[in-house]
């Protein structure tokens, strides 16, 4: 069993995705790029209410998370604040865990911030999804509690040490930090699978030929290990008649005498070019898999380090680095998605900050013209940052841009192509007073109400008719329906907004369908038997609409 992390306030946040509030989004065309038809998301706001905004669309259809969010140095003198003492984060703690939010210490208040932005963020993955967090030594503790305790430690899947830097601070007053870290977990560690890294040819190159077999290069293998096998001890002779009468000392060999010969009647065994070393398994190149497993210690040879990072996002924008000192490499993000998602998943980063995961989503879509494009939905919160610099390098990322080089050589960065559309949050879908606001069109409702219903997304098919979709199957299928706005205003006296006999009768019906129908509308004029008796349940709108 886990043992659960307890803190000051953790009471107040636990089931605080609950209260937060539905917001609608607001589409800004002004602020986007590539056109209205494109599915990519960059939301201004703040990442709590914009991910409970989210659920009705996307609920389970993150593939893959990525985060970066605070790393709670106590660092507070740069302008994207480091730290969790910001007079917004402040007022929320306050709201939220009340007068308990002044005895707070800052690693308190790093998780009553990031518990409920977790728990909605769980819910927005697909079963087969993964979360990724960067994280460095002053949260790592937490943050793997919190999501142990969130996503459960059975879904753990590994800890990645990125080394971020590419020689030591002189200024260090202990050790000088080289690494952070990438905590990974599955939403279901039995449904998630990690696709393997694509070969390098550095790897490719130290598989060589050295006796031209006809099946091509090859490297040698060791026969030997420690792990005791039953049929590992046995003596051979080489090619050249010298004896060896065992593995080396302490070890065996890792296949039996029989499977042995047959090897080496293949050729498949390598003695050496003289015919007298102790024998190693020729491992073909045209044997092994495709990719190579990932590991989880990644140089910044092969990711990037924050250097390259920084240089990355000033060729992009010249004054970003005054804001963004320790932003994320292209390279690392572009790990991350080649090993969790493929081509059509949706990848989600709710802390976008300078815009790293949607400009390396772009980049793996560029090199992949034939297949469908990753999507991406990032969250931004501090309108300084949303707009001149996340959207900023992302649209710069989509049309090309233009800088300055070495000794002042202007260079073009061609266009990578796609594009985003800029979102803020609305006002919430009920008003102080607990009603529906009248600006509430029928589309955002609908995918509320259905939310609400099924836990599940409105369906991409839902149209402009009262039946939103189905649930299920059978029996047991629920058909959902929602009378708003005079749906059927056309055919009905009453407007269309409450369930009458003859309203109910013009109810679209699936086809062969057999389950039950949920109907929500404002009010209802038949008895309890009549729907009984048609097998149909009402819910009273607004007051059986909640999200929990």
């Amino acid at each position: 069993s886990v043992k659960c992390l307890t803190w000051i306030g953790k009471a107040a946040v636990v089931g605080h995705h609950k209260q937060v509030p539905l917001h609608l989004l607001v589409e800004d065309p002004a602020r986007g790029a590539g056109g209205a038809a494109v599915d990519n998301l960059l939301i201004e706001g703040d990442n709590l209410l914009a991910l409970k905004a989210l659920l009705p669309r996307y609920a389970g259809q993150v593939k893959c998370i990525y985060i970066d969010p605070p790393y709670n140095t106590g660092n507070e003198g740069w302008v994207y604040n480091d730290a969790v003492n910001s007079p917004e984060m402040r007022a929320w703690l306050g709201h939220v865990v009340g007068s308990e939010a002044e005895d707070l210490s800052r690693h308190d208040k790093w998780l009553c911030m990031m518990y409920p932005r977790l728990v909605l963020l769980r819910e927005l993955l697909s079963d087969d999804g993964s979360l990724w967090m960067s994280i460095d030594d002053n949260e790592v503790a937490n943050a793997r509690a919190i999501l142990d305790e969130i996503f459960g430690a059975q879904n753990f899947v590994d800890t990645v040490i990125w080394e971020k830097m590419y020689s030591p601070k002189s200024s260090a007053r202990f050790l000088s930090a080289s690494h952070e870290f990438v905590l990974v977990f599955a939403k279901n560690s039995n449904l998630w699978q990690r696709n393997l890294l694509t070969r390098s040819t550095t790897q490719d190159s130290r598989y060589k030929n050295r006796d031209n077999d006809p099946r091509g290069v090859w490297k040698p293998s060791d026969l030997s290990a420690r792990n005791s096998y039953s049929e590992g001890i046995y003596s051979l002779t080489t090619p050249s008649g010298r004896e060896i009468p065992g593995p080396p000392k302490g070890r065996y060999w890792t296949i039996s005498k029989v499977k042995f010969d047959a090897y080496d009647r293949d050729n498949r065994i390598w003695w050496g070019k003289e015919g007298n070393s102790v024998p190693q398994l020729k491992r073909f190149l045209a044997d092994v898999q495709e990719g190579i497993v990932p590991q989880t210690i990644w140089p910044y040879s092969e990711v990037g380090h924050t250097q390259e990072a920084k240089k990355e996002i000033v060729s992009i924008l010249p004054d970003a680095d005054r804001v963004f000192i320790t932003p994320k490499p292209t390279r690392l993000v572009q790990r991350i998605l080649q090993i969790a998602t493929n081509p059509g998943d949706l990848v989600l980063d709710s802390f976008a900050g300078s815009g790293t995961t949607g400009h390396a989503v772009l980049q793996l879509n560029a090199a992949q013209p034939d297949a469908p494009p990753r999507r991406f939905i990032l969250v931004e919160m501090e309108p300084t940052i949303a707009s001149p610099i996340t959207g900023e390098r992302l649209r710069r990322a989509v049309e090309g841009y233009t800088w300055q080089g070495q000794k002042d050589v202007t260079k073009h960065e061609p266009g990578l192509g796609g594009g985003f559309r800029y979102c803020t949050l609305g006002p919430t879908l009920f008003d102080a007073d607990g009603q529906i606001r009248g600006e509430v069109a029928f589309a955002d409702l609908a995918r509320f109400v259905y939310f609400a219903e099924t836990g599940q997304p409105l369906p991409a098919a839902a149209g402009a008719s009262p039946l939103l979709g189905v649930a299920g199957a059978g029996a047991g299928a629920r058909a959902v329906y929602l009378l708003y706005n005079g749906i059927l205003r056309d055919k009905t006296p009453a407007g269309g907004n409450v369930l009458t006999r003859a309203l109910l009768d013009l109810l679209p019906a699936p086809p062969d369908f057999a389950g039950q129908r949920v109907v929500y509308a404002a009010a209802c004029r038949l008895s309890p038997a009549h729907l009984r008796q048609a097998n149909v349940v009402f819910r009273q709108i607004p007051y059986e609409l909640r999200v929990g």
